[in-house]
């Protein structure tokens, strides 16, 4: 008799009967905590990211420096001709001078309000920061997961293309002893070069999401340690949305930094209106050079000709009363106002997209529990299914497209049952990142679930169905 078509049969060949490339030696398996450590240190990124908060921050000490002592020096050299309108008089003057002076504001409350909206754009600065930081989190999972997930679709495809395969030396062997006619042989023909042309894109895959890698570490990856079909596949804890977005709108990074985007807005705001109020500065002046070039003059002096050194030195209170400025004062105050105003409901906006991102992913976690159990059953289904189907195929009550369509069945549930694995590690982590709570330590937890010894052309499927699969290969 004919032997059936199973799955374990299509792995063994795609395992062994097949020449893949082979797999790199295990010490050089990279697992997601290195891949998320090189991201860290190699990421072009966050790089950029940090640069950009460190010149951010600089706006406290320069909105402070208005706020402190400002000291100034200078010199000065002249020479002066004066000629009065006749031939015989003239006066010419020269001379050297330097002068140092100190300025204390006393009050300026426009500066005052520029320090406080300065402060709230380095606090949001930090946060954006972090948020970016907390993303490259999600960003290595992501770009890791996107590996296995390839290599396993690869696997799966192998596996499919051998039954194929399998399925087309069988077609011949019937073909020639007449228990078939030429159209099965070509419909097998077709199904068979279809899942090599699959099977060719499958490993494009595979390389495009280690070059994934390169970009976001600029490290060099063959091989990366998979994750165990043991992984507990719960519920969120709690598994209420309402707390979840509860969470999230106290912790989600991008939303506490537009707090502070709208703090900045108006603290702007009102150091525009402080424009129109008026300002006192403490200022102390020291001058020194000869007559000349200070143009000293004294009563008690009247008459007599100095030319000697000078020094003058004063101090006092200066007041200055903003009138009428053109216009400015008032439009920088409407401007400031449509600034508010902007920032006020971009922040309303991403309340509102948070809010829909945490109850969607949410929801996705708990679909991804029921679906992954879901998708294991269906693959044990599609298997009794292709069974039966090669048994009736054999005593004549199905045709070959009948077979050829299970098999594509079996195999499409292979692969959903491997996505929907994935799509749930994700959507966990996606789930912590709207919170606000994702964190490298979710990594090391997912990290204890790795295997060092990972090979997708023979772990793509769960040990108890393969073990399965194989006893019913092996079964007379």
């Amino acid at each position: 008799m004919l032997r059936k078509l199973s799955l374990a049969l299509a792995v063994s060949c795609a395992t062994n009967g097949m020449a893949w490339a082979a797999e790199p030696p295990l010490s050089v398996r990279t697992d997601l905590v290195s891949v998320y450590q090189e991201a860290v240190n190699n990421n072009a990124d966050l790089a950029a990211a940090r640069a950009d908060y460190g010149a951010r921050k600089e706006v406290v000490p320069q909105a402070r420096a208005g706020l402190l002592p400002n000291l100034s020096a200078g010199a000065e050299m002249m020479n002066s001709r004066t000629k009065i309108d006749h031939p015989s008089i003239t006066a010419n003057r020269s001379g050297n001078s330097w002068q140092a002076t100190l300025a204390q504001p006393i009050f300026r409350a426009d500066r005052w309000f520029q320090l406080q909206a300065a402060e709230a754009v380095n606090e949001q600065a930090a946060l954006e920061l972090s948020a970016t930081e907390q993303n490259l989190i999600l960003q290595s999972a992501e770009n890791y997961f996107a590996v296995l997930r390839a290599q396993d679709t690869l696997a799966s495809t192998k596996a499919e293309e051998a039954a194929f395969k399998r399925q087309l030396d069988q077609s011949n062997e019937r073909f020639d002893v007449g228990l078939s006619d030429k159209t099965d042989v070509l419909q097998s023909q077709a199904s068979y070069d279809t899942a090599r042309a699959n099977r060719i894109v499958a490993q494009r895959q595979v390389d495009d999401a280690f070059e994934a890698l390169v970009t976001l570490t600029n490290r060099d990856y063959n091989s990366v340690q998979g994750i165990v079909h043991t992984l507990p596949v719960q519920v969120p804890t709690p598994n209420d949305a309402k707390a979840w977005v509860e969470t999230a709108a106290k912790q989600n990074l991008n939303l506490q930094a537009t707090n502070y985007a709208v703090n900045a807005a108006e603290e702007t705001l009102r150091q525009r209106k402080a424009g129109h109020a008026p300002t006192v500065d403490a200022v102390a002046r020291y001058q020194k050079g000869d007559n000349d070039s200070l143009g000293f003059s004294n009563p008690n002096l009247t008459g007599q000709n100095y030319r000697g050194d000078v020094e003058q030195t004063s101090i006092g209170l200066q007041l200055n009363i903003p009138i009428y400025s053109g216009g400015l004062t008032s439009s920088q105050v409407r401007e400031a106002y449509q600034r508010l105003s902007q920032s006020e409901q971009q922040r309303e906006s991403l309340r509102r997209q948070v809010v829909e991102n945490t109850r969607n992913l949410h929801r996705a976690v708990n679909t991804d529990v029921e679906q992954v159990q879901a998708r294991k059953q269906s693959i044990i289904s599609n298997q009794s299914a292709l069974e039966a189907t090669e048994i009736g195929y054999q005593v004549g009550t199905r045709n070959i497209v009948d077979v050829l369509d299970a098999q594509r069945q079996l195999y499409t549930s292979v692969r959903d049952y491997n996505n929907t694995r994935y799509d749930y590690i994700l959507d966990n982590l996606r789930l912590k990142q709207a919170a606000g709570t994702l964190s490298p330590q979710d990594l090391n937890d997912l990290g204890r679930y790795l295997k060092p010894d990972y090979n997708p052309d023979k772990d793509f499927l769960p040990p108890d169905l393969a073990k399965a699969a194989q006893a019913n290969f092996e079964r007379p």
